[in-house]
């Protein structure tokens, strides 16, 4: 399916980002794989050339707009085209909503949503082009309650809200979206502080017993884009929650009440 498909991953040095680059190297892609951490997406490329795929490193951080649209131009003056683009790059800012300050609201919201639309805006016309897809990484988050965590549940909000317009605006464009919410899988995302600093020894508050391994869901993921799928919400455990929060809010407000 994707032999030969030129992949951008942003956020492609740990977590989602890194075991999705492994899968879609297992089929042959060219991947170009961006992130911060430069020596990171080395180990990354390493991987992903000895799985059978090709790749570029382009390192770039989704804060800095100048560094998203040069992403772009490298990727196309190496590989000429854009296939499939995935805005994976993301953290999450822990905190009561009483006691975030603007900065720490400043960097969830540049990040995780405008970094993505971004990210989307420079690899668009490549993507059309190609008629390729834009993937989004959202969060099972954007349906909860997110006690805590407030500020990355509504990023996430953003995400799903982005990629629902987008699957509007982009009819009769040939460039599809999906937009993904996974739920609780094992990542770093836990292990960054609200200035973006990686604590590789920081305990995951998350459920142990409810989390995927990382290269488990990051098949799952590969599936769901070669699908095209509009709107793809996993674990099991997550379309649970997921469901809960569409449809029956006072319940999930409770659970998460009781889980918090």
């Amino acid at each position: 399916m994707f032999k030969n498909k030129i992949i951008w991953i942003t956020g492609a040095s740990s977590g989602l980002g890194r075991y999705m680059a492994y899968e879609f190297a297992k089929q042959g892609a060219k991947l170009a794989l961006s992130a911060r951490r430069k020596d990171q997406l080395d180990e990354v490329l390493a991987i992903v050339r000895s799985l059978g795929g090709e790749g570029l490193v382009v390192p770039c951080d989704v804060l800095v707009e100048k560094e998203i649209e040069d992403a772009v131009h490298a990727i196309i003056k190496h590989y000429g085209r854009i296939d499939v683009t995935i805005a994976n790059a993301g953290f999450g800012v822990v905190g009561k909503i009483k006691n975030l300050s603007k900065e720490e609201w400043r960097r969830q919201l540049d990040v995780n949503v405008i970094g993505l639309a971004l990210t989307f805006k420079y690899a668009y016309p490549h993507l059309q082009e190609s008629k390729g897809s834009i993937v989004l990484i959202g969060s099972v988050a954007n349906y909860l309650p997110n006690p805590g965590v407030g500020a990355y549940g509504a990023s996430k909000a953003a995400v799903h809200s982005i990629g629902q317009t987008l699957q509007i605006e982009l009819k009769g464009t040939g460039v599809n979206c999906t937009v993904i919410h996974p739920g609780f899988v094992d990542s770093d995302i836990a292990r960054v502080d609200n200035q973006g600093v990686l604590h590789p020894d920081n305990k995951d508050p998350r459920p142990a017993n409810l989390m995927w391994p990382t290269d488990k869901a990051a098949k799952v993921m590969v599936r769901a884009i070669a699908k095209k799928k509009k709107v793809y919400v996993f674990t099991g455990h997550g379309r649970i929650l997921a469901f809960i929060g569409q449809h029956f809010p006072a319940i999930a407000r409770w659970l998460v009440g009781k889980m918090s």
